[in-house]
């Protein structure tokens, strides 16, 4: 069989219906400024699925900074990458003071969060190695396990004694083949919007020997006194071994970091493959996570003001009876029970007549009659936008019950 043939005859759940959601449902076009309000096919909508958390995407000093580095550096220096001739001060200085921001002894910056967390696992782990990871990590985890030539164990999402029981299971791996263990999880998972049970996996350490990777995407910049993260939040910032986050949440941007020991993060500077390949982050986004990373630290009025949007939705839904299931961070899905045609039919009038824009969810992401929509409120939103989307939330959930999405099709866009 040709193997383009043999890939296209199947294209997967995601494109099952690529033809008729394509620009509408799949890869819809959000135009105009960066902001709340956006424009969608050609009507402004009331946005809230932009990873926007602190609303510095267009903040008036992160886009000066923007601007004046592209200008002085364009987007091409430095060139190579930067064990070989792309490196600079800048990149060094970005690195120290993300180290001290999250309280690590040293850091390395990454071009961008996917690649690196599957190059990190790439680095640490052989085939005498043993992975346990919690069951509902993020997709970049999943794969970088998936390359993983030895043994790994998954245990049920934030679940201790099942974790215990795949650390048990390791242990005896690893004295037959002489390797080290890995456990991998969030600082915050991106779907459900709960934390990564972080104090609960550390508690281990005292029973088992195991190194722990926290990706805390999510949890970076939003959560913590100060902003560093679910592991400050937790209390357990100091035990976790190496702290990932990626840029393109709270700092708005492309690229991302892991901290730790200053000897483990001169290891992966000289083995995680993606950077050692690949040209160095060019020079106008090194300096705009400078000073992304100085509004992080020296303004804590923004993230109050995050949590206050983020309290009044949550809190908002909750008194109208939402299921927002077990979040414990910014993010917030709303739980509705449907099908997927009804899914359709309800976010096509969400936008077409609410004028609310948000991402929607539906199987096989989750369970069969579960339908998902997933809120990411910012600082940049205002109280007065968690009102107007509440009413409109009420509304549509009124004709999901009341079966109206079961009785009307919406000519040219359901995939029904």
């Amino acid at each position: 069989m040709d193997l383009f043939e043999k890939a296209t005859s199947n294209m997967g759940p995601l494109a099952l219906h690529a033809e008729e959601a394509k620009g509408y449902y799949t890869f819809p076009k959000l135009e105009g400024e960066l902001a709340p309000r956006m424009m969608f096919n050609g009507k402004e909508r009331l946005t809230w699925s932009l990873n926007n958390y602190l609303g510095l995407g267009n903040h008036p000093e992160v886009r000066k900074a923007d601007a004046e580095a592209a200008e002085q550096y364009g987007l091409a220096y430095p060139m190579g990458a930067r064990m070989m001739s792309g490196n600079s001060s800048n990149h060094e200085l970005l690195e120290q003071q993300l180290s001290e921001f999250v309280m690590k002894e040293d850091t390395m910056l990454l071009n961008f969060g996917y690649q690196g967390v599957l190059s990190i696992i790439d680095a640490l782990v052989d085939r005498h190695d043993v992975i346990v990871y919690d069951a509902e990590s993020h997709a970049c985890i999943i794969d970088g396990v998936r390359l993983h030539q030895g043994k790994r164990f998954v245990y049920a999402h934030n679940d201790m004694e099942n974790l215990e029981k795949q650390l048990g299971r390791a242990v005896k791996m690893v004295e037959k083949t002489g390797g080290a263990i890995l456990v991998i999880t969030e600082g915050v998972f991106g779907m459900s919007g709960n934390q990564g049970d972080l104090k609960g996996v550390v508690a281990m350490k005292k029973k088992y020997n195991f190194r722990l990777l926290v990706d805390d995407a999510h949890g970076f910049g939003t959560l913590g006194a100060s902003g560093a993260g679910a592991g400050e939040e937790q209390g357990v910032q100091d035990d976790i071994d190496l702290y990932f986050s990626t840029f393109a949440k709270s700092m708005a941007s492309i690229g991302a970091f892991v901290a730790g020991d200053k000897k483990i993060i001169d290891y992966l500077r000289y083995n995680t493959r993606s950077q050692i390949f690949a040209k160095s982050l060019p020079m106008a986004l090194v300096l705009g996570a400078l000073k992304r990373l100085e509004l992080l630290r020296t303004k804590p009025e923004i993230k109050a003001n995050l949590w206050k949007v983020v309290d009044a939705l949550q809190g908002g839904l909750k008194a109208e009876g939402f299921n927002i299931g077990t979040t414990s961070s910014c993010v917030t899905p709303v739980i509705l029970n449907g099908t997927v045609d009804e899914a359709l039919h309800l976010i096509h009038d969400l936008r077409e007549n609410y004028a609310i824009f948000c991402s929607i969810v539906v199987y096989p992401v989750v369970p069969k009659g579960v339908i998902m929509l997933r809120l990411i409120p910012t600082a940049a939103h205002s109280v007065a936008d968690v009102e107007e989307t509440i009413a409109a939330f009420r509304a549509v959930k009124d004709k999901l019950v009341n079966g109206e999405y079961q009785k009307h099709q919406v000519a040219d866009l359901s995939l029904g």
